[in-house]
């Protein structure tokens, strides 16, 4: 009668076992198809950038520096497509500012503004903002999910075992972008 009872609670513990290291496995592939997410909107980003650029570089010819800026570090980008979560947030926080930046201009230019080119290039980007954002929330949440299965007992000693890490957050590095914006009336 012992041995059963032994054989049982083994094939009980062999069990649990297995369903820790799927539920791992699952974590781990959330975090790959939630980064994969991502880096298809940077991707569509960065495609749209030339095109914004060109739509415009007549109309904003005096403002030179400031496209130039935005093709550098979309060129940064693109480069960096194969860097960890933690080098492509910097840089592409560095894009997000810039094209901020040149569509805060774009505001000063009531003919470009009325362009149907930018509007359409305008209204793609920021669609495409929304899902890079979409993204990086699906993201961070499967990686939370995976960091907490690989730190949390009695599911980090499968793991450690298997050669399960730690995941890198997708995070906003510029603290001016998490601050709340202020509104006056």
């Amino acid at each position: 009668m012992g041995t059963w009872i032994f054989l049982a609670v083994l094939v009980g513990v062999v069990l649990y076992a297995i369903s820790l290291y799927n539920t791992l496995v699952k974590n781990r592939q959330m975090a790959g198809e939630g980064w994969s997410g991502i880096d298809v909107q940077l991707k569509r980003r960065a495609d749209l950038i030339p095109n914004l650029l060109e739509a415009v570089k007549g109309y904003m010819s005096h403002e030179k520096e400031l496209l130039e800026e935005v093709t550098r570090l979309r060129s940064q980008a693109v480069a960096g497509s194969s860097g960890t979560p933690a080098q492509r947030s910097g840089i592409e926080a560095a894009l997000s500012g810039a094209l901020g930046r040149l569509m805060a201009v774009a505001e000063s230019y009531p003919d470009l503004k009325a362009s149907e080119n930018f509007k359409e290039f305008q209204q793609a980007l920021e669609e495409t903002e929304n899902e890079i954002s979409m993204s990086r929330r699906y993201y961070n949440g499967a990686v939370r999910n995976l960091n907490v299965s690989v730190e949390t007992f009695p599911s980090m000693l499968i793991a450690r075992q298997f050669g399960f890490v730690k995941a890198e957050y997708f995070e906003i590095e510029d603290e001016a972008d998490r601050a709340v914006p202020k509104v006056k009336f």
